[in-house]
């Protein structure tokens, strides 16, 4: 049986040959000759709607040539379809659309390459810039224009990524260079404005308050000439170090004011009044009432003057020495309510017991400090007096910490 575009024989459908293509076997004869004719005819009907719709599709749309890679599969697989019909004429009609696409897409790369080369030149000439934080934001909308904008041709796709790639990481490669520079010198920095609280520490317990107060300026200009480092870093170290500061100069302005003169005698007579008064709190189990007396004490410590006969020295040391016992009990009070909040419904013997765990965990830390301070002294030392005595007074300051804790933690121990 014979078609316009192909025959039956020997009840196997054949395709006549098109565009220099040999006839091809497509099927075999399922029924009648009349409907296998038929069911190929309909195939080739589905074809021709394929690509009805896919010029339709390429007419309505503006990105046109997104159209040119289902075009030319749709061609290429004309050439192997089972069907009968003119396939000349479908491959003509998609020639002809692939012609037309093919135009607009060269015209597209075209813009493409002159936009993509003003992209490149812009992003040259700002690689070098320093201007960190405006530059990263035009990059960044570079960048973007850059993935925006078409495909070029292909001999020139691959040298033109690179100009663009290589100007947009030397800029970014440089504010990195940039960066950790900055965050190299801010641990240089860091270590300056540590030291410099370390030394308002040791002067602020100083007992002459003129070197203390001399100390203090000399310090504070320092801080000012430091060096940048974060914020965030910087103000727990100023907190402290201005506190310091402003207490050593309150104290020496009270020098500078002291009051009315009293005489030696009664100098030393209120000194041993207040050691033998707080020698007695020292011993008692800790309240609040005890804690209020001894800020009290406090208070009528800084209205004796300044200088005190020698004779005072012994009863001094003993006077800070019953001070800090008596504010190391209520704070260690304090901590053992903080971790243990059923503390006051326990015995007294497991109070105390709490009590001498959370005290020795404490003096475990005093004791590291101290040996800490004391192997690397040589990495705070100055070549100055002052600041010498100043580290002096801290060691001493730490040791005093550590017979306080071991004085309470005697206190706490079951006796004997």
């Amino acid at each position: 049986m014979q078609h316009a575009f192909g025959y039956i024989q020997d009840g196997k459908v054949f395709l006549k040959g098109f565009l220099g293509r040999p006839d091809r076997e497509i099927g075999e004869v399922k029924g009648d000759e009349a409907s296998t004719i038929l069911y190929f005819e309909t195939r080739y009907t589905q074809l021709q709607e394929k690509v009805a719709q896919l010029k339709s599709s390429i007419e309505e749309n503006q990105n046109k040539g997104s159209f040119l890679m289902k075009l030319i599969h749709l061609k290429e697989s004309l050439s192997t379809s089972d069907a009968l019909g003119d396939f000349t004429l479908l491959i003509a009609q998609l020639e002809e659309k692939e012609a037309f696409l093919s135009e607009i897409i060269q015209g597209n790369r075209s813009k493409n390459l002159e936009i993509k080369q003003v992209l490149i030149q812009e992003a040259i000439e700002m690689q070098a810039s320093t201007d960190w934080k405006d530059t990263t934001e035009k990059f960044k909308e570079l960048k973007l224009r850059w993935i925006k904008t078409g495909p070029v041709e292909k001999e020139v796709h691959e040298e033109m990524e690179t100009q663009f790639i290589e100007a947009v990481d030397f800029f970014f490669e440089q504010r990195q260079e940039f960066y950790d520079g900055l965050a190299l010198q801010a641990e240089e920095n860091i270590k300056v404005y540590e030291a410099l609280l370390q030394q308002a520490r040791a002067a602020h317990d100083l007992p002459d308050a003129r070197m203390a107060f001399d100390i203090s300026k000399r310090i504070q200009k320092e801080w000012k000439n430091a060096g940048k480092v974060p914020a965030e870093r910087r103000q727990p170290i100023w907190d402290e170090f201005s506190k310091l500061n402003n207490r050593i100069f309150s104290r020496y302005k009270r020098t500078l004011n002291p009051g009315p003169e009293m005489p030696p005698r009664e100098v030393l007579r209120k000194i041993e009044g207040m050691v033998e008064e707080l020698k007695k709190l020292a011993h008692q189990p800790t309240s609040q009432e005890i804690t209020l007396r001894a800020k009290t004490i406090q208070e009528d410590w800084k209205k004796l003057p300044m200088h005190k006969p020698k004779e005072a020295n012994l009863p001094a040391r003993s006077y800070q020495f019953f001070m800090d016992i008596i504010f190391e009990k209520a704070f260690l009070e304090k901590l053992a309510h903080t971790k243990y909040v059923d503390f006051d419904d326990k015995t007294q013997e497991e109070q105390n017991q709490i009590k001498a765990s959370i005290l020795k965990d404490l003096l475990h830390r005093d004791q590291g400090e101290l040996e800490t301070m004391q192997n690397n002294s040589d990495n705070f030392r100055v070549e100055t007096a002052d600041f010498e005595m100043m580290m002096k007074k801290k060691l001493s300051s730490l040791k005093r910490k550590i017979d306080v804790k071991n004085y309470v933690l005697k206190q706490l121990s079951p006796r004997n």
